[in-house]
């Protein structure tokens, strides 16, 4: 019996020590795996193909400046260093614009695959890269995709650890990869797709005075950009699609939702320069959207600023000469259409009396781990069926969308690189179609503009908000606006220019845009603080961009504090302090206070009461997922005091007003706030219910998480989606932060030195670089780092110096 004792003694000793072994060995494997692919950053390296050696400074947050002789070897570095950094996220947006997530991420993105596919992505590129007429252009991205693909077949045994994970290894980069990117960007700013379909499922199921009361009212909720300007039952409908973009959105490659940009001229700017600033509002994830970087050829290119993982050229940034910046115009540039499809043949659809054929579109889409799926897409002429194709007789809905149509985006950020006035940048900006943009300018001569570029159709009939006939040609679109008769400020009396993706025109300007502008606040708010001194500074700038007092709760909250002060005598003890606190409340979404949590949950619970008893539970997911339109629809209530909507159809012997709504509403908030929070509405803390967390494509994978340390967060976050600083959440997922600031620029014309910048990430995508959200914390303070712009400065500063060469 002692014998077997000792034995099992033994044993357990035994695989003790060999659990013990199997654990330390995967740490120390697990350890190298997250080591072993960061970038060598100082010393010599071999860049093949180089005629020169090309310097790369890195500062103390690791952000290039690429010192080189030629352009040809600068872009060849350019794809070496940022692939060095960022190859992974390379990989999976190169994924996501061929519609490519499937084969390593498995079945469950088989419809965003077959999204990506019908936008026919790849198609459109090798186009537009077969008539570029800049050949420097496709020198420039045969030279990137050189540099990355040295780096890939440097590093085999050296990748990042994502593709170690998920067992497959990059391809060759190609040149129409970067040009995808710039498609990608067109999607992904285009607004109509969700809202117009969603509208059209409301006026199916409840009718026309229920919708009528969800159109924006342009004249009377938005400020204008150019204040001086020149110049069929169908519940399936755009459902795949849609669940397609929530997978996009899932992974964190969702790009342009929204922006800030202004600039104050001479006379508006303490140094008598031109100040600039920009804030692009992106999907806040890790790694970040953007790849700050600064390139260098003496006397042929130096410019600075942000660019897309994949592509070589600054999106947004400065040269010698000029600064420039983005927001979305929110142009209305795709129209739904439904067509008639043949009882005898359902492969033939009407138009114009004549019956045409469906273009097949065949895909086989590969899936890890499993058989690939076939799947079909039928297209009109006017674009791709995105309706249920049910068989005969069944009418379908198609989509036109200008993002099929030719454009010169490349050719247009080649150009804006090296733009070196005013009439440069306009020359630049011709190529922006697809890609809408109010684009900021400023330059060193003391000018300041901002130019609307984007393809507005221009249609035969109708402004494109509803699914139209498709078979009687009346429809149509006949072109775009020329850009000549496109809006543009320059040097406008006032000495400043502003846009937040409000309203680009006023009533005069002879073409529909849109519907979908952002409401009035953030802009109003802008254009407040623009005006209230005399001169402005880069610290003034810094301020303005986190800024979180709300223009909206100065429109709502009168109201709100009115309906409560009425009901005064019924008050419980926890709705006279929540009163007490909106009332002291300086409207400020401060993260360390309860009032902004009681406005906001305010908003958020009235948005459910007024829509979801009529609405059901699918389509009002639906709805507020699309969130301009619930708050297009809360502010028109509001302004209008009532309406259709106010009622509750659960309560058929009472007709309420808003202001019993309001009151229902404040009871509703206060009592799910004790439930949240407490039952004291001083711990109501704003920090405590929204917050940011900056999520890795990999990190809702617990142990990966836990092992890499993908994800960071949650962070408590002020602001909200109505402040300048826009810490924005969906009103189908409430306070869960999921966009804003992708970055803050702020350029000082009067000495590029003494410009800057900040990232909520970081320029690295390796989670164990320090560099891979080293910049968050100075991001959630408001602060900024230095952006050295001479090369003197640069190599002052620089804490890193790699010198890659042709051969050692």
């Amino acid at each position: 019996m002692e014998g077997i004792m000792r034995l099992k003694h033994k044993v357990v000793w035994i695989v003790f020590v060999l659990v013990f072994i199997i654990v330390v060995t995967g740490v120390l494997y697990l350890n190298r795996l997250k080591k072993q692919s960061l970038p060598t950053l100082e010393g010599e390296l071999v860049l093949t193909g180089l005629v020169n050696p090309v310097t790369v400074y890195r500062d103390e947050w690791g952000v290039p400046t690429l010192v080189a002789q030629s352009e040809e070897d600068i872009y060849r570095a350019v794809g070496y260093v940022m692939a060095s950094d960022r190859l992974w996220q390379m990989d999976l947006l190169r994924r996501v614009t061929q519609g490519r997530l499937s084969e390593i991420f498995g079945k469950d993105l088989v419809e965003t695959d077959l999204l990506m596919r019908t936008l026919r992505m790849t198609e459109k590129s090798l186009k537009i890269l077969d008539s570029t007429k800049n050949p420097d252009i496709l020198t420039a991205l045969e030279a990137f995709s050189a540099g990355v693909n040295i780096y890939i077949e440097t590093h085999r045994d050296k990748l990042p650890p994502e593709f170690v994970i998920l067992g497959y290894e990059p391809e060759p980069w190609k040149p129409v990869h970067s040009a995808n990117l710039i498609g990608y960007m067109a999607w992904d700013l285009t607004m109509p797709f969700s809202a117009e379909i969603i509208l059209y499922k409301i006026r199916q199921k409840l009718g026309e005075d229920y919708f009528n009361e969800l159109i924006p009212n342009i004249a009377g909720q938005h400020a204008v950009v150019h204040e001086e300007f020149s110049g069929a039952d169908l519940p399936d409908i755009g459902a795949v699609f849609q669940k397609a973009t929530q997978k996009l959105e899932q992974l964190g490659a969702v790009v342009f939702q929204g922006s800030n940009n202004w600039v104050a001229g001479p006379e508006k700017s303490e140094s008598g320069a031109p100040l600039f600033a920009n804030d692009m509002h992106l999907g806040l994830s890790s790694p970040g959207i953007w790849y700050p970087m600064h390139q260098v050829v003496p006397g042929s290119l130096h410019v600075s600023g942000v660019v897309l993982p994949g592509q070589p050229f600054v999106i947004a940034g400065h040269n010698e000469r000029i600064a420039w910046g983005m927001t979305n115009v929110m142009v209305d540039d795709m129209d739904f259409y439904l067509e008639k499809v043949s009882n005898d043949n359902p492969g033939f659809y009407e138009y114009q009396g004549e019956w045409k054929a469906f273009e097949i579109q065949k895909e086989t889409i590969p899936v890890k781990g499993e058989k690939p799926v076939e799947k079909t897409v039928l297209f009109t002429h006017h674009g791709p069926v995105i309706s249920d194709f049910k068989g005969t007789g069944r009418d379908v809905i198609t989509m036109r969308w200008l993002g099929y149509d030719m454009s010169r985006e490349l050719e247009g950020v080649y150009a804006l690189n090296r733009a070196n006035n005013w009439h440069d940048f306009r020359e630049a900006a011709k190529g922006f179609i697809a890609v809408s943009q109010n684009i900021a300018y400023a330059d060193v001569d003391g000018n300041i503009g901002l130019q609307t570029c984007a393809g507005i159709p221009m249609r035969k009939k109708g402004d494109g908000l509803m699914v139209v006939p498709g078979w009687t040609g009346e429809y149509e679109w006949e072109g775009i606006v020329p850009f000549e008769e496109r809006p543009y400020s320059l040097n406008p009396s006032n000495g400043t220019v502003s846009s937040a993706n409000n309203k680009t025109t006023n009533e005069t300007y002879p073409y529909h845009i849109s519907y979908w502008y952002a409401l009035h606040y953030r802009i109003d708010r802008i254009r407040e603080m623009l005006t209230s001194k005399e001169k402005l500074t880069p610290r003034d700038f810094m301020r303005m961009h986190t800024d979180y007092k709300s223009a909206m709760v100065k429109d709502l909250l009168p109201g709100l504090l009115q309906v409560i002060h009425d009901h005064r005598e019924e008050l419980s003890p926890a709705e006279a302090a929540a009163l007490n606190l909106l009332r002291t409340w300086s409207g400020s979404m401060e993260a360390h206070e309860a009032a902004p949590a009681i406005f906001d949950h305010f908003y958020v619970t009235l948005v459910r009461n007024l829509f979801l008893d009529e609405m059901g539970d699918s389509l009002f997911t639906e709805y507020t997922r699309s969130s301009y339109l619930s708050r297009y629809a809360v502010d028109k209530i509001w302004k209008n005091h009532g309406g259709i909507w106010v009622d509750d159809i659960e309560t058929k012997e009472i007709e309420e007003s808003l202001e019993d709504m309001i009151w229902m509403t404040f009871q509703d908030v206060v009592a799910d706030l004790e439930k949240k929070l407490g039952k004291n509405p001083d711990s109501w803390i704003w920090g405590e219910l929204h917050t940011l967390t900056l999520s890795h494509p990999l990190g809702s994978v617990k142990m990966l998480d836990r092992v890499f340390h993908l994800n960071r967060g949650p962070y408590p976050a002020p602001g909200s989606f109505h402040t300048v600083c826009p810490y924005a959440y969906s009103l189908a997922n409430p306070y869960h932060v999921n966009h804003g600031a992708s970055q803050r620029h702020i350029y000082n014309l009067a000495d590029w030195d003494k410009s800057y910048v900040i990232l909520p990430t970081g320029i690295s995508g390796n989670p164990a670089s320090p560099f891979y959200l080293d910049q968050t914390e100075m991001y959630l303070k408001g602060d900024y780092r230095q952006d050295f712009f001479s090369v003197n400065k640069v190599k002052e500063s620089a804490k890193y110096v790699l010198t890659l060469q042709n051969s050692r």
